[in-house]
């Protein structure tokens, strides 16, 4: 079987525009000529498997525009899976080539049985710690199961996200603003709106079509609620066709599902889709700025970071969560091998925990998970007003983060060391399922490990892991 030539000179010159790199520097990168470069970005030569191997490392998500072949996406897929902490010895790029190009069938088995693998780790971590909680002795509570689903669905629901990118398009720009959405509920929908701290954040009266918003929010979040609105009128039917076909158990869990979707719809909605990853990539997922081009909270914005994960179009994969001050993860996604607990506290080391005290701060972290796994965090507290003195303001902090292989792509990694050895913070999951036996931060032992005392001998803990 012919391997398929790939030319791909306009890409890697838009590499190379995009990050401001001269050709000495991309050739430095990829360990070839600038001769050899200028001949490939002349499309005088296509690239070897070698490069294609260097060029998927360090611009993985440029990789996967390159390489839009079928064989290119079964590589990209082997690669990553090849790359699981799982397997030992790795195998190396030519292998993996070999593999994808003579056994494609055997490929595509090998890389559907790997994620089949990680989902069932990923259900059985939540088994797991469910019968070590506290709460074990009782059914999932409807929130914990519609937490769940988003979990194992990736955060990204397709029908509703492609609706709202073309609602946003029917509303005249790539990212609607308050006052099209305003004239769209009364025009469209014959809402009449209403603007009065009397009845909490948002309430709707469906019988005699009232929409009432607090005035006392800010401007982002007033936008926010509005949107919401118009998600769960104008996309009910979507909305309605995804909770049939989540086989949820309870009515408050399909309830709770309406309103976790029609959020969903609402971030996707301000934030179209496509535009909304090609600015992240061109701002390198600067937050601020991204906020500033759509409008929207610091917040929303992450999360909607944490959802592109598209099938024709993914993003950098994220991980994003919210803490609160007493250390409660309130919300929580993960499109990344980590895994946030799902009872007791995250880890004591963890650079979120500092920023909830630290309001309005942005802080980074280069941390390692026991696996040795490194991840990019950024992590920024933020204090969400309620409009009125005799109500205290919200106090919580959000953070996001990529594994370290992401990090070019990731304004926030500038500056790190991402190789040197005591360059990361040592973390864990949570105390109950970390195995570090050194940490001076452990809050208690593994619910999977004896400990060993002597009442003789204290070191930061009264006892050692046997």
């Amino acid at each position: 079987m012919s391997q398929r030539r790939i030319f791909a000179g306009h890409q890697l010159r838009t590499i190379r525009a995009e990050r401001n790199l001269r050709q000495a520097d991309l050739a430095e990168r990829l360990g070839i000529s600038t001769s050899y470069l200028s001949q490939l970005e002349n499309d005088d030569r296509p690239l070897t498997p070698a490069l294609v191997e260097r060029l998927s490392r360090a611009f993985p998500l440029d990789w996967r525009e390159i390489g839009a072949g079928e064989r290119e996406t079964r590589l990209a897929a082997l690669r990553e899976a090849n790359a699981d902490p799982l397997f030992p010895d790795s195998l190396d790029a030519a292998q993996l080539a070999r593999f994808a190009e003579q056994q494609p069938a055997l490929a595509d088995r090998f890389i559907a049985l790997h994620e089949a693998y990680r989902r069932a780790g990923q259900r059985l971590q939540m088994v797991d710690e469910a019968l070590a909680s506290e709460s074990s002795n009782v059914a999932r509570l409807p929130w914990e199961e519609v937490r769940d689903w988003f979990h194992l669905a990736n955060n990204y629901v397709d029908p509703i996200d492609r609706a709202a990118e073309a609602l946003a398009t029917r509303l005249g720009g790539p990212s609607p603003q308050t006052a099209a959405i305003e004239q769209y509920l009364k025009d469209g929908l014959s809402i009449s709106l209403i603007y009065t701290g009397q009845a909490g954040l948002r309430s709707f009266d469906a019988e005699m079509g009232h929409l009432v918003i607090d005035p006392g929010q800010p401007a982002e979040s007033r936008r926010f609620q509005l949107a919401h609105q118009l998600a769960a009128l104008a996309l009910k039917d979507e909305i309605a066709g995804v909770i049939e076909r989540a086989e949820l158990r309870s009515a408050a869990s399909r309830q709770l599902l309406f309103v976790g979707l029609c959020n969903y719809a609402a971030g996707a909605l301000l934030m179209p889709y496509r535009r909304f990853r090609a600015e992240a990539r061109a701002v390198r997922h600067d937050i601020d700025r991204l906020a500033q081009l759509f409008g929207t909270s610091f917040e929303q914005t992450c999360h909607r970071l944490s959802t592109l994960q598209r099938e024709d179009a993914k993003g950098v994969p994220f991980y994003f969560c919210r803490v609160d001050m007493a250390g409660n993860i309130t919300k929580r996604h993960s499109a990344t091998r980590l895994q946030f607990a799902r009872f007791g506290g995250a880890c004591p080391l963890w650079i979120v925990h500092e920023a909830v005290a630290i309001p309005d701060r942005i802080l980074v972290q280069l941390a390692e998970t026991p696996d040795g796994v490194r991840y990019v965090s950024m992590a920024k507290g933020l204090v969400k007003p309620s409009g009125s003195y005799d109500r205290s303001p919200r106090r919580y902090a959000v953070a996001l983060g990529c594994e370290a292989e992401h990090a070019g792509e990731f304004i926030y990694a500038d500056g790190l060391d991402l190789t040197a050895e005591r360059a990361a913070t040592r973390i864990g999951i949570s105390c109950r399922i970390c195995p570090r036996a050194d940490c001076d931060q452990r809050a208690f032992p593994p619910s999977d490990r004896p400990i060993s005392v002597d009442p003789d001998k204290r070191g930061v803990v009264p006892y050692r892991l046997a």
